[in-house]
């Protein structure tokens, strides 16, 4: 009793790689090892270089919107018509402003997806699901372990890339303190690089956390996607079938064999038995063969099916109890007869024949 409740907990136990099967249902499930912190990083680090190379762009931009809501806008009078078409104008302003970044932004979170899983479209963690709202899961998934880890992560990310941007900001708070003696144009473009330094440096922190992450994520989605022993035989039993249907195909293809079979014995030359026991059909068509062929072949219950087909339709029976007996084990059917055999079915057929002109 204790050896069998042994084999069964490590039947149980989780101890193998998921299976491709497994691994193409958990994808389609939306499932698959992805690092948040590499996607944040790699839009931060291209929005953050969009910025610097398009700055000089939305800052004029941005300026001339600003001299023109302070030369023309607000010479306007407001009324119903020209409060719509000012907000239009300035929204299609600001939109020019802030798309390269947008787009920048987009860009770079595609690309951060489809590098760590591919292309992967799937409408299955956006289905309701009781499950997920339920109160005790939800508690068990806050006290979880996972939950413990992703609260350190945090915090580390927060205390490294913290002590990255005070870093940076150490080092220029001379310049900082200067800008006060600075115009606003300087002071503005100080701030501007300084906020941009800042950012890059903080990305590329963020980056080298999350390569770590990213393995960390790699190594608990393989842990999760464990199969037991058990889980794989259920698979494979699933794949190939329940072995009820699959008897009751194999059946219905073998009836399917039977009745195709069937048909073909009015076909052939002459059928030879044993003659009760055996029962070969064979056929001579010249052009589809070179030598005499098996069209049915049947012992028992199918012998004596074959040969009632064959009288039914005049094939002629020929009785040879040994080469009956060899033809059917050493050919399948549409098999062509060997040359062994080829003198004694020669003179089957030729007495068959001979027995046809004599009709």
């Amino acid at each position: 009793m204790r050896l069998t409740l042994d084999l069964q907990f490590f039947a149980g136990e989780k101890t193998e790689k998921a299976t491709p099967k497994k691994r193409e249902d958990e994808r389609r499930k939306g499932k698959v090892a992805k690092s948040q912190d590499v996607n944040t990083a790699v839009l931060l680090l291209f929005s953050f270089i969009a910025l610097a190379v398009a700055g000089p762009l939305m800052k004029g931009r941005l300026l001339a919107l600003f001299s023109n809501a302070f030369s023309s806008y607000i010479h306007l009078e407001v009324t119903v018509h020209t409060i719509p078409l000012l907000l239009m104008e300035l929204f299609i302003e600001i939109a020019y402003v802030i798309a390269p970044i947008m787009l920048v932004a987009i860009v770079a979170a595609f690309a951060a997806n489809l590098t760590q899983i591919g292309f992967l479209f799937t409408t299955e963690p956006l289905k309701f699901d009781l499950k997920k709202i339920d109160p005790i899961k939800g508690a068990k998934r806050i006290f979880s372990i996972r939950a413990l880890v992703e609260l350190l992560k945090s915090l580390f990310k927060i205390v490294f890339i913290g002590a990255v941007t005070f870093t940076v900001i150490w080092i220029n708070k001379e310049h900082m303190m200067m800008t006060a003696l600075k115009d606003v144009d300087s002071a503005l473009a100080f701030f501007g690089n300084t906020t941009i330094i800042m950012g890059i440096a903080a990305t590329i922190a963020l980056l080298f956390l999350a390569v770590f992450d990213y393995a960390y994520q790699r190594y608990d989605f393989e842990k999760n996607m464990r199969m037991s022993k058990q889980d794989i035989k259920d698979e494979h039993k699933n794949m190939e079938g329940d072995p009820l249907i699959q008897s009751k195909m194999k059946e219905k293809q073998r009836e399917f064999a039977m009745r195709r079979m069937m048909s073909d014995v009015p076909l052939a030359d002459v059928i030879i038995t044993n003659p009760t026991h055996y029962a070969i059909a064979v056929k001579y068509d010249e052009e589809k063969a070179t030598a005499p062929y098996v069209i049915a072949k049947g012992i028992d219950q199918v012998a004596l099916k074959i040969r009632e087909v064959a009288k039914a339709h005049q094939v002629p029976t020929v009785e040879n109890r040994q080469l009956a007996r060899s033809l059917y084990d050493s050919l399948e059917i549409n098999e062509v007869i060997p040359e062994e055999f080829y003198q004694a079915v020669a003179e089957i057929l030729a007495y068959v024949y001979q027995l046809d002109k004599t009709m």
